[in-house]
């Protein structure tokens, strides 16, 4: 009968070879991780080395707990804290636990070259059991850092969110959204509506899921009540637009115009805030509506960028040449759209007014018989007249 003095001794006796064949167990490890695992091959040196080192720490320890059984098996999990953070994101667990069967079958194969005959069913059974602890423990490393990347993650890009509703300068964007991880290289649009009545971050998780079907990569976050939504890449952004309207509260959906890159995306934030809080001034709005609909309510209510625009995309054009498309529109909007008085005004044939009419559509892209078109000509109207007179800032005809 085997005392437990006897098979103390054993362990030592196969712990000391062990240790002694650590330098080949390693060797032939490293050899099949070349030969068996693509992914391994394929990274690079400095993350081959940290590889190679956790595959002879996980030896080493196991060696040294098979000296001493009695050590807490927790204690393996330690093997990864030796690693640089930046490993995990380059192996994921799966690939982890490849490496570990891998280094389980080198050590099993070499069991009896290791261990006296008697020994080597328990040198098995060890390895089995250290193998499992291995295995949970890699599994809580990366719940772990899962967990902790998204509570980063989550605090980075509230702070995007922050940053756009501020207006950062582009530098200072281009940074926060390097750190963020923001991988679309397409155009960035944002949405922005009211927060819906519902718990904070749950709702936000499902709104993030839904907008990533739409898009290459997508932020969420709320502002003072405001809900807004970051697309970028989507393809098919009306589509997308219409769906995720459902995720804001009541009131107006608000669609800021398109900018290259996510870096510049607080002009689009800039543009759909200010058009929220404008959109009170036209009740009949569609929902979603995008910012450059509303350009007469937002520079109505005091928005620079919004008045620059109306002037240069709507009253600058009809100044050029002879005159005449300018008289004829702001006679047009003066005289409640009629052709007759428009005409008579002018003393030109009322077929001449419709004639300049549909020129100025070609010129503008605003119909001055459509109603809206024709309010948000009149309005362009009054501002360049105050831009000319001299009444508006420098900054205000510069946007």
């Amino acid at each position: 009968m085997t005392t437990d003095a006897e098979t103390l001794r054993r362990r030592a006796e196969t712990a000391r070879r062990l240790r002694a064949g650590v330098g080949v167990l390693s060797t032939v490890t490293l050899q099949r991780l070349e030969a068996r695992l693509p992914w391994y091959r394929g990274m690079s040196p400095s993350d081959r080395s940290w590889v190679g080192l956790l595959a002879q720490s996980g030896i080493s320890s196991f060696i040294d707990w098979y000296r001493k059984p009695d050590t807490d098996l927790r204690v393996v999990s330690e093997i990864f804290k030796s690693a640089p953070r930046d490993l995990i994101r380059a192996i994921s667990l799966q690939q982890t636990l490849q490496l570990l069967k891998v280094v389980v079958e080198v050590v099993e194969e070499r069991v009896p070259d290791i261990a006296r005959t008697v020994e080597q069913p328990a040198l098995r059974e060890a390895v089995l059991v250290y193998s499992r602890e291995i295995a949970f423990a890699a599994a809580d490393v990366y719940a772990r850092a899962a967990e902790a990347r998204g509570s980063w993650d989550a605090r980075l890009e509230a702070m995007v969110v922050d940053a756009l509703v501020r207006g950062d300068s582009v530098d200072e964007l281009a940074s926060r959204t390097a750190a963020f991880g923001w991988q679309s290289e397409g155009p960035v649009s944002v949405l922005v509506g009211r927060a819906p009545q519902r718990s904070a971050k749950r709702g936000l998780d499902v709104i993030r899921r839904k907008a990533r079907k739409w898009a290459d990569d997508a932020l969420v976050g709320i502002h003072d009540n405001r809900l807004l939504i970051v697309l970028g890449g989507a393809t098919d952004l009306d589509t997308a637009v219409e769906d995720l309207s459902d995720c804001f509260g009541p009131s107006e959906v608000i669609v800021g115009p398109s900018v290259p890159s996510l870096a510049e995306a607080a002009t689009s934030a800039k543009a759909a805030i200010m058009a929220l809080k404008a959109a009170t001034a036209r009740p009949d709005s569609p929902r979603p509506v995008k910012a450059e609909e509303l350009l007469p309510e937002r520079a109505l209510s005091g928005d620079t960028v919004a008045l620059g625009q109306l002037i240069s995309r709507y009253y600058e054009p009809l100044t050029s040449g002879t005159g005449q498309l300018l008289k004829t529109v702001s006679a047009y909007v003066e005289f409640g759209s009629s052709l007759e008085a428009t005409a008579k005004a002018l003393s030109v044939h009322p077929n001449t007014v419709r004639y300049r009419l549909r020129k100025i559509t070609s010129a503008i892209s605003l119909d001055p018989t459509i109603s809206r078109d024709a309010f948000v000509i009149h309005i362009a109207l009054v501002y360049g007249r105050l831009s000319d007179a001299g009444l508006l800032s420098n900054t205000d005809k510069t946007h």
